[in-house]
């Protein structure tokens, strides 16, 4: 049987845990963030004809909360004490795959949450958040 050795200690999982807490975050990225998890519901006003199609129930304000956990924590393990979007970006599929619901066309056509996820991504701009993040 395989021997397991220990990484960290639980005290040093804790402080770690707590140091992510702290990573500021900009108000344009996390209204980047509810863009995102808004971006997941059909019925949104601005919801892509992709995830009308194939999406049946978007994300819950969890996943949110999730994407801004795991996008500091992507920032301090880059070596950065800020969060941009491609920190979100990159915690896009783990945060959101579990939490959508994808209807039966979706299964049909062969669409996975991933290539869901993948589209609102790419289609969700930037620019303007950006351009509010450098004028704060």
């Amino acid at each position: 049987m395989p021997t397991v050795t220990p990484v960290a200690s639980a005290p040093e999982i804790l402080r770690l845990q707590s140091l992510v807490r702290q990573v500021p975050m900009g108000q344009h990225v996390r209204d980047y963030v509810a863009r995102l998890v808004l971006g997941t519901h059909p019925d949104q006003r601005d919801a892509t004809r992709f995830v009308r199609q194939y999406v049946r129930f978007g994300a819950s304000p969890r996943a949110g909360q999730a994407l801004i956990l795991a996008g500091k924590a992507y920032a301090l393990l880059d070596g950065r004490y800020n969060v941009g979007f491609e920190d979100i970006r990159r915690a896009a599929h783990i945060a959101l795959r579990h939490r959508l619901l994808l209807g039966f066309e979706a299964e049909a056509d062969g669409i996975s949450t991933d290539a869901v996820i993948d589209q609102i991504v790419m289609t969700l701009r930037t620019d303007e958040l950006a351009d509010r993040g450098r004028a704060s």
